[in-house]
């Protein structure tokens, strides 16, 4: 790919990424991605033939630059109540920066599961990739320090509470907050805290 090509490819993801956060995926057209990247249609689908390859390697791009850093911290020698506030802070961050991801993922379980697995499994390791992680659970767990609970529960606890504000959106920011979208962002970030004294509190046991 020559240095043109990726300036080009370059231009069409910012443009695309502007246009799937303010109109969610189902919204986005591909002429107001080409009319914003400042390229004709024609061209866009020469890069990407359809809006879904398009999301597809701007989904892959993002995970790509996240995955492996929280990976690499539950796998570090780091204590498991920090693993806990960095893998919730981390993937709050991620997806109010990517506010269309929750919507996405949702849509592609319904219509193509294998796909979504596939995409997210690209940048996940098959063999152990949270083992030490796994091992820190089971240890604490022995040692009398949080309630029984293995890491894939523990780790989907997390997953659902930080994405479920993003995929009610219209409902909490419509009810609660009277479509006030300050309001409703104030909200998820004071989730960041709210959720990691939740988790803690579930799994640790007083002393």
């Amino acid at each position: 790919m020559t240095e043109h090509e990726k300036s080009t490819e370059e231009t069409i993801f910012i443009a695309a990424q502007q246009v799937f956060i303010q109109k969610g995926f189902d919204g986005a057209r591909m002429q107001e991605i080409a009319t914003i990247a400042g390229i004709n249609k024609a061209l866009l689908h020469y890069y990407y033939r359809t809006k879904e390859k398009l999301f597809a390697a701007i989904f892959d791009r993002i995970i790509g630059n996240v995955i492996p850093r929280i990976i690499t911290f539950l796998n570090s020698d780091t204590p498991i109540i920090e693993k806990i506030e960095f893998f919730v802070n981390t993937y709050i961050d991620l997806l109010l920066r990517n506010p269309f991801i929750p919507q996405f993922i949702l849509n592609e379980i319904n219509r193509d599961p294998d796909r979504i697995a596939q995409l997210l499994s690209n940048h996940i390791s098959k063999n152990n990739a949270f083992e030490k992680f796994s091992a820190l659970v089971d240890e604490e767990v022995k040692n009398g320090n949080i309630h029984p609970i293995t890491a894939e529960q523990l780790i989907v606890n997390m997953l659902s509470m930080c994405i479920f504000p993003f995929v009610a959106r219209p409902i909490i920011q419509g009810v609660f907050f009277n479509n006030d979208k300050s309001q409703y962002l104030e909200f998820i970030e004071s989730r960041k805290k709210e959720v990691t004294s939740f988790i803690i509190r579930a799994i640790k046991i007083e002393k």
